[in-house]
């Protein structure tokens, strides 16, 4: 009886420890499949027409594939019809914030814009997956999604690699260059080459960039820097590597796949002529008025007060640009080209009256050409200095002809 007893304890035992194990390893095979059904990507968005998109996007998707969860951390929304939107943004006083979308709305407004979404899903850990689904949650809160945006330093695409990088941890994140200690080549190796890249086939988009950059935007920049773009940090993405204890030395990106194809984009035709071609324009122009004073002996004070007067205003532009939160803004040596100064000119200009203007403009674009060697200028700038410096020539010549025959 006893040993009935004791065998029929045996049986419960041993039966309640196997439902146990089989419990426990159900719990395991569910949690697993929770782990591994969540896909997070980077998505990288093509290039389209509207001048904000000239460079591409890049965003977050994260994506449950078991329970339907689809969503777009986009750290891209900013309202264009905000009071002095393009001053603020000039001035680097623009904020952006971090906007959450489903990803079917997030690739409906590119397929209307006919751009590619180009997705990378990242091999993450399930660890990794939830401190990245942590930290987007944390910097979704009204009080954290909005930030101060700047183009080159702090864009949408900069966010999306820091949150990423912090949520691995920074320093087991390693890219190819980074590795090789790969120099970046020459023709993309300051930030005015690599926008120049993107702006290809839209003049004066390109010539608004050339205009308002310093000579700070030619000075070489890292490959780290580079990745302010979402081309460049997508191709820095396919070749990184992350290095931890836990899983060893594994690709970043664990797939890449075209989310949607590129579409139809229709190109909105702009200016017909570029501003070199503009530029020549006024040289042309400038010509024929410079020789019909030398013919009269008399200059055109007319001609001067609206070139001067075009000129400052052009100045008070990028005068104000040194005092932007951009760094790239300030010493820009176009200062010397385009002033303020011959506003204050202009009365004595128009008057005819005694003035040094001339030979202070003269000075003004000899250190204008001078810093060509350090600063790429914008489109047509040296034409329309050639411009500018005829009607120096012509004002000092016939000034000094008028004291003579004074004296005389």
């Amino acid at each position: 009886m006893k040993n009935i007893k004791y065998t029929y304890k045996r049986l419960f035992v041993v039966g309640f420890a196997l439902m146990i194990s089989c419990l426990a390893h159900a719990v395991s095979d569910e949690v697993q499949f929770a782990d591994d059904s969540v896909e997070v990507s980077l998505l990288t968005c093509s290039p389209h027409d509207e001048i904000y998109s000239l460079y591409g996007h890049t965003a977050i998707r994260y994506h449950d594939l078991r329970t339907g969860a689809d969503w777009t951390f986009n750290y891209g929304v900013f309202n264009f019809k905000a009071p002095f939107f393009v001053a603020r943004f000039l001035f680097g006083l623009t904020d952006y914030e971090l906007g959450v979308v489903p990803f079917s709305v997030f690739k409906e407004e590119y397929r209307r814009f006919g751009s590619a979404v180009t997705e990378q899903v990242l091999n993450l850990t399930p660890d990794e997956k939830l401190a990245l689904r942590h930290a987007l949650e944390e910097n979704y809160k009204p009080e954290n999604r909005v930030y101060r945006y700047n183009f080159l330093y702090d864009n949408c695409t900069v966010r999306a690699r820091n949150i990423i990088e912090s949520a691995i941890g920074k320093e087991s994140v390693k890219y190819e260059s980074q590795r090789l200690s790969l120099p970046v080549d020459e023709e993309h190796n300051t930030y005015r080459k690599l926008l120049h890249i993107y702006t290809k086939g839209h003049p004066w988009a390109q010539f608004g960039d050339d205009l308002c950059l310093g000579f700070k935007a030619d000075l070489e920049i890292t490959w780290r820097e580079k990745q302010f773009l979402p081309e460049e940090l997508m191709s820095d993405m396919q070749q990184g590597r992350l290095m931890d204890g836990y899983a060893g030395i594994r690709p970043l990106v664990k797939q890449t796949r075209l989310a949607l194809e590129p579409g139809v984009q229709f190109v909105s035709s702009g200016f017909p002529l570029t501003p070199s071609q503009c530029f020549y324009i006024l040289l042309g122009i400038s010509v024929v008025v410079a020789a019909l004073e030398l013919y009269r002996r008399r200059t055109f004070v007319c001609w001067d007060a609206l070139l001067m007067t075009l000129e400052g205003f052009a100045g008070i532009f990028i005068f104000l640009l040194f005092f932007s939160q951009h760094p790239t803004t300030s010493t820009n040596l176009q200062i010397f080209l385009l002033s303020p100064v011959p506003l204050f000119f202009i009365p004595n200009v128009v008057r005819r009256r005694p003035t040094r203007y001339w030979k202070i403009s003269l000075i003004f674009l000899i250190i204008f050409f001078l810093g060509s060697f350090l600063q790429d200028y914008a489109e047509g700038m040296e034409i329309l200095a050639l411009c500018l410096l005829l009607r120096v020539c012509v004002n000092l010549y016939l000034g000094a002809q008028s004291k003579k025959t004074v004296i005389k």
